[in-house]
């Protein structure tokens, strides 16, 4: 591994400092593209307008019609922690303004797969409704959006995807209004926000809409801010990339978490997780609840995590969330037996000593669908490789069927991969989508080699020797006066994340001593500058060199009352 340090721009400090940031995190941020003080501020009126957001005006008018003549709404999410916490933000959002019949519907990933599809659409009519509203799903749905269109239903698309590609052209759905950031001529500057923040501003849009035809007041016009919340983890939990105003919309949603301001399922998940609402962190939202969240959709039914978010009643709550983390615990039991398969099939795949593919496709039939994004995205940390994990499909009729997702590293974009792959094997990818670092397929079994070389002959031509080599971008050396406990405590509060990465400090230090704790985790006793400190390195267990250059994040450990600063490593150059 090489450990690189991030280019620090002296004028954009100098501003930042002059400006009243403290000078940590004015090299921090100006390290990761803040240039002004402007770019920190996290205040509402600072959110891009929804007047930017292609036709969130026109989905504003729809809904407004639709509460109007007290039409049946039907929201469709997706099963993972964006789809659910904008399913609600959804649900919540329109009862505020006024709707009167909101119910949802989410697929069930086994049987149903991703997105609006026609049995689904059909599901929708079949239950009364009039309007159906997709929410982290939808772009690429042609047929399903047909269908529902076909049935006579309403159609508003809310989504963050990448269209779907057709031959190398993109296809849009023919909904009756679609919000996508990334649809084609779309001038919203925020490219990344999640779908639970595209729901969000169709909420706004839809609140200026109802003003604008009398139903209430500015002074009266009901708060969406307890929302945000909701937001927040969504956008945190789906790892988008946090632009300036995905920042803000997490900040918001943290500072009213800290206040106590939250959805009573959000409290009852921070409780399951032994986590405190009132100290929140990203972390928090990214590894505590967002994977409690998820193993609803992972493992059984992604309504148990939305009716966490939606409920009230603090009773029913704590079940749920007791459920929740319940079947976390059998997520990771289930990914850890996993994980150990696939590493094993993936470093099969090459020689000791030798550089792994350019790219890794893992299959096992007794790998579970539920959880192949997540080991894949243990292989390509480990290897530093795109990697595709496939289960078998368990839905009925479809054994046949490879279920894969994948995870990928920068310099490859994997949606535009996959597609590559479509255009040269005609026929191989049966359905495919996704993003740059996170996309899914599904194939026929018998085409797995096909769609193993094909991928591995794509990253070879992709990917150069530079991006292949596994590389740490870092802050630097922690000057001493700030391994504080304080510090630390003003780190955290931040909000850190994709694109804006959390402060990872490195620089030469002295090992003192080391040992193996829980047989798997390196604790270590360091000399940092000349004084003592505790570092542990979480699922390592090779011994390191008396001096040796780390990478690392700053803890605090808290012992008999008493807090200390803590090492957690991340790397290490040998």
């Amino acid at each position: 591994m090489k450990i690189e340090v991030r280019d620090i721009p002296p004028r954009a400090v100098w501003a930042l400092e002059q400006a009243g940031v403290h000078p940590l995190l004015a090299r921090l941020f100006a390290s990761r593209g803040v240039a002004h003080r402007d770019e920190l501020d996290e205040g509402l009126a600072k959110l891009l307008p929804p007047t930017t957001l292609l036709q969130a005006d026109a989905a504003a008018r729809l809904l407004a019609d639709a509460i109007a003549a007290n039409l049946k709404l039907c929201v469709v999410a997706d099963y993972d922690c964006d789809g659910a916490t904008a399913c609600a933000v959804a649900v919540r959002g329109l009862r505020l303004l006024g709707a009167q019949q909101v119910s949802y519907l989410v697929p069930d990933r086994v049987v149903d797969g991703y997105g609006l599809t026609a049995p689904i659409a059909q599901r929708v009519k079949d239950s009364g409704a009039d309007v159906l509203i997709t929410v982290d799903n939808g772009i690429a749905s042609i047929d399903g959006v047909a269908h529902a269109k076909a049935l006579g239903l309403q159609v508003l698309v809310t989504d963050h995807h990448l269209p779907g590609l057709f031959d190398g052209e993109i296809f849009l759905p023919d909904a009756d209004v679609i919000v996508n950031p990334n649809q084609p001529g779309c001038p919203f500057e925020s490219k990344s926000m999640a779908g639970v923040g595209v729901m969000f501003y169709v909420l706004l849009a839809l609140r200026a809409e109802l003003r604008t035809r009398g139903a209430f007041t500015s002074e009266q016009q009901p708060k969406l801010d307890a929302l945000l919340p909701l937001v927040a983890l969504g956008t945190v939990a789906d790892v988008v990339k946090l632009d300036a105003n995905n920042r803000r919309l997490v900040a918001q949603g943290l500072k009213r978490v800290r206040a106590g301001a939250l959805p009573v399922g959000m409290a009852a998940l921070f409780t399951a997780a032994g986590r405190k609402a009132n100290a929140v962190t990203t972390f928090d939202f990214g590894f505590a609840l967002g994977p409690r969240i998820n193993a609803a959709g992972r493992l059984s039914d992604m309504t148990l995590g939305i009716e966490c978010l939606l409920t009230d009643d603090t009773g029913r709550a704590a079940d749920l969330a007791k459920q929740l983390d319940a079947i976390n615990r059998e997520r990771r039991e289930i990914e850890g037996g996993m994980r150990e398969q696939a590493f094993a099939i993936a470093e099969g795949l090459f020689d000791d000593g030798d550089e792994p593919p350019p790219a890794i496709s893992v299959f096992d039939p007794d790998f579970h669908e539920g959880v192949v994004g997540i080991v894949a995205s243990r292989i390509k940390d480990k290897l530093h490789r795109p990697t595709f994990v496939f289960a078998s499909s368990a839905a009925p009729g479809k054994e046949h069927e490879l279920k894969g997702s994948g995870r990928s590293i920068p310099g490859l974009h994997l949606r535009d991969a996959l597609d590559m792959v479509a255009k040269r094997h005609p026929g191989v990818l049966l359905r495919f989508g996704g993003h740059a670092m996170a996309a899914g397929c599904t194939i026929a079994e018998e085409n797995f080699d096909t769609f193993e070389t094909a991928l591995a002959q794509v990253a070879q031509e992709w990917l150069t020797a530079a991006t292949l080599a596994r590389r740490l971008e870092t802050d630097g050396p922690l000057a001493t006066e700030y391994r504080r406990v304080d510090l630390v405590d003003t780190l955290h509060k931040e909000v850190w994340g994709q694109g804006f990465a959390p402060p990872v400090f490195s620089e030469e230090v002295e090992v003192l001593s080391q040992r193996l704790v829980g047989e798997k985790h390196l604790s270590l006793k360091l000399k940092h500058q000349g004084q003592p400190v505790d570092g542990i390195w979480f699922g390592h267990t090779d011994p390191l060199p008396a001096r040796v250059k780390l990478a690392f994040r700053l803890d605090a450990d808290e012992w008999q009352g008493q807090r200390k600063v803590k090492f957690l490593i991340e790397g290490a150059e040998l």
